[in-house]
């Protein structure tokens, strides 16, 4: 081999060398949507403690709030401003794909406007209320509904049209209740519909089984039924499924990140290959677990083309429901 191969050589293999090195997190970090407490902060949770236990994190990851819109806000400012951030991850969930195929987050921003990179799990839609409320069970709480829903006041994270808002349309729908006819309020955020349904300002939350982990035990909020095709484990298997109590309402929430539309190559595949490690990891399936998810396991371009299917498909749900032309 002359000189000049050698160094040709010896150049290619540096090149391949520093290529697969060639992208680590400095700052990684995490941005919830919201306020602390509620989803997009557990989803957060998942991905910080959830890579720390697995030993997937060089250094600890940041999580921090940016709230407005309900997820709107972040979209923007990560279009805006941070376009090509390798190191931040932000959460979201069915919620913000709903919102995004109504044009909530901006016209001239859609599904294809960042990098979906990774899925934290599924959780499923619930309907919540104080532990001290007359209801113990979806019929005797849709029994009070019917009779005049004008005296009820339904709050959660989102406006009309928002997941959460979907759920109690389905509900109210499957139960023969007009859902124009619901008092719906809107909060920025799981932990201040929770703080509101503690407070009495509202009386029924129709919200995510996550959110509730470790909830019930303080005895402060009880759950009349889970929006889940069957019977969930663990700490919730005791709580009968909408559909058995006789109510075809089902709700699933896929709970994941994205990242900037300019993020490098090497980042993108470096955070996807740390999502295909997570989901081998007894460690990090523990926190999914303990949050209250279901394992949910694709990464990547499968993950990237399944939510922008997804967003399709409920831009076709919403004209149907005469929320978007």
């Amino acid at each position: 081999m002359t000189f000049k191969s050698r160094a040709l050589a010896l150049a290619l293999g540096l090149c391949s060398s520093l290529s697969a090195l060639a992208y680590e997190p400095s700052k990684p970090g995490c941005i919830a949507p919201a306020k602390p407490g509620g989803g997009f902060d557990l989803t957060c949770r998942i991905v910080s403690n959830g890579f720390a236990d697995a030993g997937l994190l060089p250094t600890p990851m940041a999580v921090t709030f940016m709230p407005g819109g309900v997820g709107a806000v972040a979209y923007n400012h990560i279009n805006a401003n941070r376009r090509g951030d390798n190191d931040t991850l932000v959460a979201f969930s069915s919620g913000s794909l709903l919102n995004i195929a109504q044009g909530k987050f901006g016209q001239a921003l859609d599904e294809n406007s960042v990098r979906w990179v990774g899925a934290a799990g599924v959780d499923y839609g619930a309907i919540i209320v104080k532990a001290d409320a007359p209801w113990n069970n979806l019929a005797d709480l849709v029994k009070a509904v019917q009779a005049d829903p004008t005296k009820f006041v339904l709050g959660a994270g989102g406006g009309v049209g928002s997941q959460d808002w979907m759920k109690a349309a389905i509900l109210m729908k499957s139960s023969g209740v007009d859902p124009k006819k619901m008092r719906y309020v809107a909060y920025e955020g799981g932990g201040e519909a929770i703080a509101a349904l503690l407070g009495g300002h509202i009386q029924i939350y129709p919200g995510d089984v996550g959110e509730m982990v470790g909830q019930l035990e303080a005895g402060k909020l009880k759950m009349l039924g889970v929006m889940a095709p069957e019977r969930l484990d663990g700490e919730f298997s005791a709580i009968p499924t909408a559909k058995e109590q006789g109510f075809d309402a089902e709700w699933a929430i896929l709970r994941g990140f994205y990242m900037g539309p300019e993020v490098s190559d090497e980042a993108y595949q470096y955070w996807a290959g740390q999502f295909a490690k997570a989901y081998q990891s007894d460690q990090f399936l523990q926190v999914v677990a303990d949050k209250g998810l279901l394992p949910f396991k694709m990464q990547g371009e499968e993950f990237d083309a399944l939510v922008k299917q997804r967003v399709g498909y409920m831009r076709e749900l919403a004209r149907e429901a005469g929320l978007i032309k």
